[in-house]
């Protein structure tokens, strides 16, 4: 699959610009209540009462405070702004610290545990928007959040992070991120994201603590969440480390390639970034064997019966095309480049919405958009794709420099 690089960076662009980040300022603000609605249906319907959640929240705030930083737009710093607000306003636990899972749609706290998952990208976000506009405030609360998980999430005698606590952070039996998830005391998608926000906290404040926490992370990953054959992700875990599943999430596995080396980049830890090529590349290797279709697009999961379903959800096609490219980027293999561009040709046809905006959650195997599938929800934010495009744009312009 071969696009030219000036023409997939500014269609990337637009996409970017006139489709995801203008559905968000045009669709979502709840003018009644504040902040964001919870829920949007596929049929572009704003479902009442719809709970809010730390994830949706976040997310926004983190796409905004990137769009800022990238294109200093007024109208993207609002958005942020307002999502900053929303999160300390009523997300932020003044009692006991951290935030609310779920606050309902007025904004009162509605599911007050503390997931760790939540947590992180919290920091994720308030980190961002300290990089955009450097509001003090907001990275002292990034830093506080990074304490606290530490000291309450961090396993100290088997390394990692413990899933979920209670509101006051004890110990909780409810340790399960959604319905679809095991409730086990570990995760990879938990460790995972802990590693994201890390790693963005880390770029905007070099303390040694968190260096020290990042570089462990990272190995933790390394050693104990990837497979002996370094090419997919185990998905749960009990806190001894035994795993507690055998599905491959396609997804996770392209997404942690490149999130892993972007963390050992600025750790700027050249043995252990080494170690995690080496890793990005494998992992990209196995996807691309074994988790593309014929139309370009990846599958979500399987085991070892094969594929679990033959839907496409939208992020792992954005997660993707950003894995095969820093791959490509990683070996200069020009399988990597074509699955990359393969994956946006598949998104730019069946993904994205091009009459209403944004992208759909999924296609069925017929490559139709998933009819009951929400436009926004708890899990479904501008970030795997907003991100997506960041990225891409960032690489290709890089590329395009080069050729000049």
């Amino acid at each position: 699959m071969k696009i030219a690089t000036e023409a997939w960076l500014d269609a990337l662009t637009n996409e970017l610009q006139n489709n995801i980040l203008s559905f968000w300022m045009k669709h979502t603000l709840d003018e009644e209540h504040g902040g964001f609605v919870g829920k949007i249906d596929n049929q572009m319907k704003v479902i009442p009462g719809a709970e809010k959640s730390l994830v949706l929240n976040a997310r926004i705030l983190w796409t905004f405070a990137t769009a800022y930083r990238t294109y200093g737009s007024a109208e993207y710093l609002g958005m942020a702004e307002r999502a900053y607000r929303y999160l300390l306003e009523h997300f932020l636990d003044k009692e006991y610290g951290g935030l609310y899972w779920m606050v309902d749609a007025s904004g009162a706290p509605s599911q007050s545990k503390k997931q760790v998952y939540g947590q992180a990208f919290a920091i994720y976000a308030l980190a961002e928007f300290y990089h955009a506009t450097g509001n003090e405030e907001a990275l002292n609360h990034a830093v506080e959040l990074f304490r606290v998980l530490e000291k309450y999430s961090y396993d100290s005698l088997y390394k990692g992070y413990i899933e979920a606590l209670s509101r006051e952070w004890e110990v909780t039996d409810e340790l399960s991120l959604s319905d679809k998830d095991m409730n086990e005391k570990k995760s990879m998608n938990t460790h995972l994201h802990v590693l994201e926000g890390y790693t963005g906290l880390y770029r905007v404040w070099k303390s040694e603590e968190l260096r020290v926490k990042l570089a462990e992370l990272i190995d933790t990953m390394l050693v104990h969440i990837i497979d002996d054959q370094g090419q997919h992700f185990h998905l749960f875990m009990d806190e001894e480390w035994h795993v507690k599943s055998d599905i491959t999430s396609y997804g996770h596995d392209i997404e942690g390639s490149w999130l892993l080396v972007e963390a050992a980049e600025v750790l700027g830890d050249e043995a252990l970034l080494e170690r995690v090529r080496k890793v990005a590349v494998t992992m990209a290797e196995a996807v691309l064997a074994e988790g593309i279709d014929k139309d370009g697009g990846i599958w979500n999961e399987a085991d070892k019966n094969g594929l679990l379903n033959e839907e496409k959800d939208w992020w792992p096609q954005a997660e993707a095309m950003v894995g095969f490219y820093n791959a490509y980027q990683l070996t200069q293999d020009t399988r990597f480049l074509d699955a990359s561009a393969a994956v946006w040709t598949f998104i730019d046809r069946y993904i994205v919405d091009h009459e209403h905006g944004e992208w759909y959650w999924a296609v069925d195997e017929h490559r139709q958009p998933v009819a009951h599938a929400p436009k926004v929800s708890a899990w479904k934010c501008p970030y795997h794709n907003g991100r997506a495009c960041f990225e891409m744009i960032g690489r290709l312009q890089a590329a395009v420099k080069e050729t000049h």
